[in-house]
This record gives structure tokens, sequence and C-alpha cells, in this order.
């Protein structure tokens, strides 16, 4: 009986102990999670100190010539350099916007003082030649100015693009199932990959506009051509690599031909039909370009050799920034189909 006692004073003891350490812990956390939230983000305030500079610069120096977008440049960078500031001194408050603030801080200061440098060269002290190095409200009056030229280029080209882009891939993707799984389909269609697929789809450029009846058709081709390859290869890959377990306990159950190449084969192969589909995608978007200079009376290739022609420079800057963000976008959205496809294979997948 003494003893049960003495253990009772014991536990006693030390639950009076520990409520006091649980209480101090509970408000330590409390405290952390307080400073987080009125913590300010440096990084928001540097961004927006260089933006805000980037505006002063813009208002204070004189120019070497005429730009009437220069007060609405200077003015846009002075919003963007108090949203950062304001968004700075409240990072810690702004939840998933705040982490992201911390994320892209760096490149948005960067970015800022990327554009003073470039306005202080150009426009400000003229260190680089002009009309071949424009400053940048020369550019943002080409997007101001001339978006219906240029916006319609940009249609033109999505559109080549998508049909050629659809083609290339899904003859690549049927192509690729087939000699990775067929011997005698890989005996026919190997040998001629090794001699075609090396090749540059630009390389094809005379004969295509030779045999097809449009430079339109004949681009089309070409783009189908540069994102074919890649993804033949990378689908044959695939299928080749799975796993032959997967196809024993498949037959195992009773599985036809069709269901192993539908449901085993494939979506073991998909991790690397995606990689042949980001390949041909930057690989289909350098033979646009390449095609629409040369043949094709519309497009963002079209709309580059036409500025180069009337020594419009800021027309061409803005033509290789659009192309930037269209390319960027459709690599964005290839990741998002893939993530989305692929969800159920991030725990067997190196992501």
């Amino acid at each position: 009986m003494t003893s049960a006692l003495s253990g009772s004073l014991a536990r006693h003891a030390v639950s009076r102990e520990a409520a006091p350490a649980s209480g101090r812990s509970r408000i330590a956390d409390a405290a952390a999670g307080l400073r987080r939230r009125s913590s300010i983000g440096w990084v928001g305030l540097v961004a927006g100190a260089a933006w805000i500079g980037l505006a002063a610069a813009t208002w204070i120096f004189p120019e070497t010539g005429d730009f009437p977008y220069t007060p609405d440049f200077a003015a846009g960078a002075a919003l963007v350099g108090l949203v950062l500031a304001l968004a700075g001194l409240v990072q810690g408050r702004l939840g998933r916007l705040g982490a992201r603030l911390a994320h892209w801080g760096p490149w948005l200061v960067v970015l800022g003082s990327g554009l003073g440098a470039w306005e202080l060269v150009t426009a400000k002290f003229e260190l680089l030649p002009m009309p071949f190095f424009p400053p940048p409200q020369a550019i943002l009056e080409v997007f101001l100015e001339d978006w219906p030229k240029l916006g319609g280029s940009i249609l033109a080209s999505l559109k080549l693009l998508a049909g050629g882009y659809v083609l290339g891939a899904l003859a690549g993707f049927v192509l690729g199932v087939a000699v990775g799984w067929s011997r005698r389909a890989g005996y026919w269609v190997h040998p001629v990959l090794r001699f075609v697929g090396p090749l540059p789809a630009t390389a094809w450029l005379p004969l295509a506009f030779f045999v097809f009846p449009s430079s339109w058709s004949a681009s089309t081709f070409l783009v189908a051509l540069a994102t074919g390859f890649p993804v033949t290869v990378l689908t044959w890959s695939g299928i080749a690599a799975a796993n032959k377990s997967y196809y024993d306990v498949a037959r195992t159950l009773g599985a036809s031909q069709s269901f192993l190449i539908r449901k085993v084969a494939i979506p073991a192969a998909l991790p690397h039909v995606f990689v042949g589909l980001f390949m041909g995608l930057g690989a289909s978007f350098a033979v646009l370009v390449v095609a629409e200079m040369l043949g094709v009376k519309s497009g963002l290739g079209w709309y580059l050799q036409w500025a180069q022609g009337w020594a419009a420079y800021a027309n061409m800057y803005a033509a290789l920034i659009a192309m930037a963000l269209m390319c960027s976008s459709l690599i964005t959205l290839l990741f998002r189909l893939r993530d989305r496809l692929l969800s159920w294979q991030k725990g067997l997948v190196q992501w």
C-alpha cells in the first residue's frame, strides 16, 4: 500500500511538472506563429526598391530619343514597386501568396535591376546604338499599338504548331508502341528511324515545299516530323523497358494481347512518352519559326522577317518575347497534363 501511494504521489508530481512545460511549449509555438505572421519580407522590400528605382531613373534622366510611352512605363514600374514593397511589409500574413513572393523575390529583384540597366544604357545614355537596341518603353509601344498584327501572328503560329505537333505526336506514339511491342514492326521501322531520324527537320525544307501543294501543308509536315522522331524513340524505349513481371502477372490472370498493350505496356511507358513530348515540343517550335520565315506568309517567324526588313528592331524584340512566353506557356500546360495523367505513379516514378 505504501508503494502504491508513493507511486501515485510520484505520478502526480510528474504531471504537475509536465503541465507547465506543455503550457510553455504552446505559448512558444503561438509566439513563433505570431512572429511568422507579422514578419517582414525583406526580399519583397528589396524587389520593390529595385522597381521604384527603375521608375525614378526613367523619370529623372533625360532621354536621347523620342519615346512616347516613357511616362506609362515609369508609372507601371512605380506601381509594381509599391505593390511589392507593401506585400513585403505584410508577407507573413499573406499565406501562400507570401510564400510565392519569398520564392520569386530574388528574380523580381534581378528583373527590376536588369530593366533599370537596360533603360540607362539605351534611352538615357545611348551606350548601345539605336535602333538595334531599343529601350523597354519602345517594346511596350509595340505591344500596345501593333498588337493586331502581332496577335494575329501569334494565333497563326499556334494553329500551325498545334496541327503539326498533334499529328507528329500521334504518329510517333503509335509507331513507338508498334516498334516496342512487335519484333516484326521493329525489323522494318528501326532502320528507317536510324536513317531519317537523326536528320534535322529543317534539312527537308526544299523537298517539302516542292512536294506539298502549299507552304502551310509543307510546314505542318515539317513540324510533325520534328515532333514524331523523339516521341517514337522515347515511346519505344518505354515499352521495351517495362517490367516483364507485369506481363507475366497479367497473362496469369487471363489478359489478352490488346489488354497487355492498353493496360500494361502503355501506362508503364507514359513517363518516357512525356519526355518525348517535351523534346518534340522544343524541336517543333524551332522548325515552326524557320518554316514561317521561308514559306508561310503569317506567324511569328514571318513577323520577325518582316520586322527585320523594315529595321523595326523593337518589333523583333517584342516577337521574341511573345515566342518565349508562348513556348513557356505550352510547356507549363504539358507539365500540368503530365501531372494529372501520371498522378497514380508519383510513388513509383522519380518526379
